[in-house]
């Protein structure tokens, strides 16, 4: 024991010298690991720092706090090596650390190496099928490892404490009854663990997909082992199970791929001019910069008495393009109609029958218009 201890020593009540020699090792090897810590990271940040991928960065920043408190452990028990007080305390706590920390250090490196990957699917860029797909099953995965790492670390802190280990025993033991209490106890969690996997495996929706559920539009924002939220248009968030994307039946609009037709139905007159109104649609398309240029049609798609449907056709790269494509034209074109053809405006003719029957020349019938 060094000399600057031994005044220490003489002023402590007789009885604690044991404790105080353990808190002190104890002290010392948690200083120790600090620096150590501390000297070693900066080492990596200046590393990181200096190279062009970011994923180095996000690995170091998620690693810093758990190998903190990892180093920590380890100079407690190399000091605990030395003083037998200390390793007695150690021993009762450290079936209870040891498991929280390894599972701390497996979800930082598991949420580092998912961050690093989502650097490489960006779902920025106009073509992002592909950079969606991955995200999608980046997010569930890492859901579904958290769920797992989470469980068995708490199963395996729990089994530390000898009255739950002997519980545990005793339901092994009794194998009927307690397998079905506990399968009926970890239903919804297995059913929201299968209900990821399957999420993952079939992919009916991607981050960044489109969709209309419960009659609202959106796009899914974030995929979760339970639930979907779905940023509506308005920005409202929507909160879906995930089964109901599984069970039920939804639009998905971005499935194969962003592009989109969009339609404007105009309600006209049926003598109006069609050939003048498809160029003229075709003027305003063509223009427009929303228009990815792969479809442009007019087509009366409908007639009554007293009007025609004209469905006006058009294409765009994606939903919200489409959107502002449709809106833009329905306003060109009303415009045009309203300044230009106001006779193609629909109106409701009505006739009284004498007219009617003049008009018709019916043969046998006279008229008074004379």
């Amino acid at each position: 024991m060094a000399d600057w201890v031994n005044p220490l020593r003489e002023t402590i009540p007789e009885g604690w010298e044991t404790w105080f020699v353990a808190a002190l090792a104890a002290g010392v090897g948690v200083l120790v690991a600090l620096v150590v810590h501390h000297i070693v990271f900066r080492i990596l940040k200046k590393l990181a720092s200096s190279s062009d991928n970011d994923a180095d960065n996000i690995v170091v920043r998620h690693l810093a706090r758990p190998s903190k408190w990892a180093m920590v452990a380890l100079g407690i028990v190399l000091a605990a090596r030395e003083v037998p007080a200390l390793e007695a305390g150690w021993e009762k706590i450290a079936g209870f650390v040891m498991p929280a920390l390894i599972g701390w250090i497996a979800l930082a490196i598991m949420r580092a190496l998912v961050a690093a990957m989502e650097l490489r699917a960006d779902i920025d860029v106009a073509d992002n099928l592909s950079a969606r797909r991955r995200r999608t099953r980046l997010a569930i995965f890492s859901r579904i490892g958290t769920f797992v790492i989470v469980f068995i670390t708490i199963g395996l802190m729990l089994l530390s404490i000898p009255g739950v280990r002997d519980i545990g025993v005793t339901l092994m033991a009794s194998a009927g009854l307690a397998a079905l209490a506990v399968g009926a106890a970890a239903q919804p969690a297995l059913k929201a663990l299968i209900g990821g996997l399957q999420m993952a495996l079939t992919e009916p929706i991607r981050i960044d997909d489109v969709v209309i559920i419960d009659g609202e539009w959106g796009k899914i924002e974030d995929i979760r082992t339970t639930y979907v939220v779905v940023r509506i248009w308005d920005e409202r968030r929507l909160v879906v199970p995930v089964n109901k994307f599984l069970e039920e039946t939804f639009q998905n609009w971005t499935r194969k791929g962003s592009e989109l037709l969009g339609t404007v139905f105009l309600h006209l007159d049926p003598l109006a001019d069609v050939d003048r109104l498809r160029a003229e649609f075709e003027r305003q398309v063509e223009a427009n910069e929303n228009w990815d240029k792969r479809v442009k049609a007019v087509q009366v798609t409908e007639t009554t008495l007293d009007s025609m449907e004209l469905r006006l056709l058009m294409s765009a790269k994606d939903a919200p393009t489409a959107f502002d494509l449709r809106c833009q034209i329905r306003e060109g074109m009303l415009a045009f109609i309203r300044e230009n053809m106001p006779e193609a405006i629909a109106v409701r003719r009505v006739a009284s029958a004498a007219e009617a029957i003049w008009e018709a020349g019916e043969p046998g019938k006279t008229s008074n218009r004379d």
